[in-house]
């Protein structure tokens, strides 16, 4: 409901003199209005509140009443819908806009603003759109909020589009993976991301923590191949001081960083055997030691872990814990490597060169040039993601021109291309070379009529050497 809607509730007189001046009801007064107006408000899709100039609620939608799931319970103050104040939002709003009098007072006009709201335990992005209004109900003023539900468009916006997001794909696979979570963003299920190292396993992890409930506390990252195995514990789960040499102070780890918030483990088979039991516990009852400490401390962590090893392959090599696994993978997703995905390279090219014009470069005028691209597609990448990104980087400096070709390209491609090519080669040669056998065999054999002795008499080779040929060669 636009502006245009707000002054037609603003003076219901003016509204009773159209339908008279319709010809609808010339009898119809302010009191038979009123319920006429309530029962139209009441279907429309947008939340509409009512609220005297001291906050209080004297009218509410049904739709506002489902934006903030109040259980069909009226509302009653704007500063206490649940755990949400929407009177001091809007004033923060009005100061923001610069709504404001001489005397730092809300001048009451229009404002629109957005604001995510926790509604039980979910999040709800609602856009509100407030100001005051004259009324002939006591000659005062009464505030009308008009509030729409964003949430769908914002996550389908952090998903889609580029410029909100760090991830950005065409292939179905790829989709599929990020609708999914979608879904299980919200939850508190343990989550283990596996693929090759580059497919963006921490640009999704990221994106997890978002879209969660606990996108207001902190993500904290460890990359548990990085830390030596020594010191691993204490930097998981703290130590006190004196818990060994070295240790002049307490030190908490990360999981009590992470408190309320979400833990990522990157590289989680990196972690020696020997910890993970102690690991286990901890995911799964939500407490733990720390270093040199027999005191145990609670927290409230969501884990999200990644590899890009094939943690079941460790399980049935007795290489990793079968019951961590069980309990890292309550919902597993693998990415594709880029090599599965070609599609996805054109399109994670222009992503990419967008990004550097943003940090300087003059990306806006580069092109191309087709050998480079089919050059690009042809590639396996093994560095995936990350390595596309490099390569990009590489031939935006190294280009000479407006075109970016194979010379501005890095060796490793270019030198892929040559042994492709050589590769082609050599296997063209030695299928010229089996042609050869093959006609030289069969002749021999159809001027002996069969006979394998006089054939390999005639080749002049041995007859296990033509017996192993004629197999190799499919030849009856």
């Amino acid at each position: 409901m636009e502006l245009k809607a707000c002054n037609t509730l603003r003076n219901n007189k003016d509204l009773q003199q159209g339908y008279k001046n319709r010809h609808y009801n010339r009898d119809m007064d302010e009191n038979s209005l009123t319920p006429i107006l309530e029962a139209i408000v009441s279907y429309i899709d947008e939340g509409v509140i009512i609220a005297d100039p001291t906050g209080h609620v004297i009218y509410q939608n049904p739709s506002a009443m489902e934006f903030f799931d109040t259980n069909n319970e009226p509302l009653t103050h704007l500063r206490e819908i649940g755990s949400f104040n929407l009177q001091k939002t809007m004033l923060r709003a009005a100061i923001d806009a610069g709504e404001m009098d001489a005397a730092g007072r809300p001048t009451g006009q229009f404002v629109r603003f957005e604001h995510k709201v926790k509604v039980k335990n979910n999040y709800r992005y609602l856009q509100f759109h407030c100001g005051l209004i004259n009324t002939t109900v006591k000659f005062e003023r009464l505030r009308l909020i008009m509030i729409r539900d964003k949430t769908d468009q914002r996550r389908l916006e952090a998903v889609f589009d580029p410029s909100l997001q760090e991830m950005s794909t065409n292939d179905p696979r790829m989709l599929e993976i990020l609708n999914r979570i979608q879904q299980i963003a919200p939850t508190d299920a343990s989550l283990l991301l596996q693929g090759e190292s580059g497919t963006g396993k921490t640009q999704l992890a990221r994106m997890i923590h978002r879209f969660s409930l606990r996108s207001h506390m902190p993500f904290v990252e460890v990359n548990c191949a990085a830390i030596p195995e020594s010191l691993i514990e204490s930097e998981l789960f703290g130590h006190v001081k004196g818990a060994f040499t070295g240790a002049s102070q307490e030190r908490i780890g990360r999981f009590q960083a992470a408190h309320k918030g979400t833990l990522f483990l990157d590289e989680i088979s990196e972690i020696p055997l020997h910890l993970q039991a102690k690991l286990l516990r901890a995911v799964q009852d939500q407490e733990f030691e720390m270093v040199g400490s027999d005191k145990t401390i609670q927290v409230d962590v969501r884990i999200i872990s990644a590899s890009n090893r094939n943690l079941k392959d460790m399980v049935n090599n007795d290489e990793f814990r079968a019951d961590l696994f069980y309990r890292l993978a309550v919902i597993p997703l693998t990415i594709p490597s880029l090599r599965k995905r070609p599609g996805d390279i054109p399109v994670l090219i222009d992503h990419f060169c967008k990004r550097l014009d943003q940090r300087g470069y003059n990306t806006m005028n580069l092109e191309c040039s087709n050998e480079a691209m089919r050059l690009m597609m042809d590639y396996p990448w093994p560095g995936n993601v990350r390595e596309l990104e490099n390569a990009i980087e590489h031939g935006v400096i190294c280009v000479t021109g407006d075109q970016v070709g194979i010379e501005s390209l890095p060796q490793d491609i270019r030198e892929y291309q040559q042994s492709d090519l050589l590769d082609k080669e050599n296997l063209s040669q030695d299928r010229r070379e089996e042609d050869k056998f093959r006609r030289n065999i069969e002749a021999a054999l159809k001027q002996c009529r069969g006979n394998k002795a006089k054939a390999a008499q005639l080749l002049g080779i041995d007859r296990s050497t033509l017996w192993r040929r004629m197999q190799k060669l499919n030849i009856s």
